[in-house]
């Protein structure tokens, strides 16, 4: 597999010192590396923190900034970041009205950031993010995985937390916006670690991974490659039927790329899930298409639902600015 790399030993550093350097107007990161963080805060706002293993980017990272997270922090590819790494972003950002972390249901990052709040000084409060319907364990996780529902809860809590929500109000929140999401993804291919240099895991030519996890994880069954729309079917009819949306919902329908796959296809995918939606009485109302919470070069996408209500859709609607979103 060849990549665009120098050493194999800095392939983080160096893209985290590019990545700061280039948007050096909205983000900053500590001479050690351990967090990026907002340049401009807005004072007295609870602080929104999260982070994971790096590889999925422009998650987390790509988010830091007005309407988002305060700071995120990257661990090394597909690996969680370590507690002191995440106590240290806490302090950078963190206030007197607290800190909340937003964190995706993989056992690594749940047992870090736990360690991380014990340890900081200020109020620290936690969500945790499980939108894959796929599996309810895999080898990462103690019950469903955290994936690309992960951006609406960061998205929306920033929001609310601009806005000056209180800490116990931003936790109730990204519990309701968690239950009210779901997702599934398919890989056409895998990727590969640079430190491993051969793919994660094997699909034959005319293969896919329906319900794949976004480091690679085996998802629900592996079986011939077919059209868009029998793919997209199969993905909504397990969404929905978890989701369970009542008849007119209103719903943000996101299509994430997992890095490989050309936006030309993400939106025709994107036009089949809407098409499922409407022919289920249920409206797009909002809608994200784009490679946001990748699985380095796989090739494949997720599907995300979210369904809305009045306040759901202003928080989605609220301004926001970061090297990834901005609206």
């Amino acid at each position: 597999m060849k990549k665009l790399i120098n050493d194999v030993a800095n392939v983080l550093d160096e893209s985290l010192d590019g990545f700061a350097a280039a948007h050096a107007d909205l983000i900053e990161m500590d001479a050690e590396r351990r967090y990026v963080r907002r340049r401009n805060v807005t004072p007295g706002k609870v602080a929104l923190v999260s982070g994971g293993g790096s590889g999925h980017e422009p998650l987390h990272a790509g988010f830091v900034g007005q309407g988002m997270l305060d700071a995120a922090v990257p661990g090394a590819i597909f690996t969680s970041p370590t507690p002191d790494r995440i106590l240290a972003a806490i302090e950078a950002v963190g206030s007197d009205v607290g800190t909340l972390l937003i964190v995706k249901n993989y056992e690594g990052d749940v047992m870090n950031f736990e360690m991380a709040a014990e340890m900081a000084s200020g109020p620290v409060a936690r969500v945790l993010v499980d939108d894959d319907v796929a599996v309810d364990n895999s080898a990462y996780t103690i019950g469903r995985r955290g994936v690309a529902g992960t951006l609406v809860v960061e998205k929306i809590l920033g929001a609310a937390a601009e806005r000056g929500a209180d800490l116990d109000t931003l936790v109730a929140l990204g519990e309701r916006v968690n239950a009210a999401t779901r997702s599934m993804g398919v890989a056409l291919s895998s990727c590969t670690v640079p430190a491993a240099g051969t793919p994660t895991f094997q699909l034959a030519e005319n293969e896919i991974e329906i319900g794949v996890g976004i480091h690679g994880e085996p998802g629900r069954r592996r079986g011939p490659m077919a059209p868009a729309d029998a793919i997209v079917n199969e993905l909504m009819d397990a969404i929905l039927a978890d989701l369970r949306p009542a008849a007119g919902a209103r719903c943000l329908l996101f299509v994430n790329g997992f890095g490989g796959t050309p936006s030309v296809e993400l939106y025709l995918v994107y036009n089949a899930a809407r098409r499922r939606l409407q022919a289920e009485g249920l409206e797009a109302a909002r809608s994200l298409v784009g490679s946001y919470v990748t699985s380095l070069e796989m090739a494949g996408c997720s599907l995300t639902v979210t369904v809305l209500d009045d306040e759901l859709a202003a928080l989605w609607d609220a301004p926001v600015r970061t090297s990834a979103l901005t609206w």
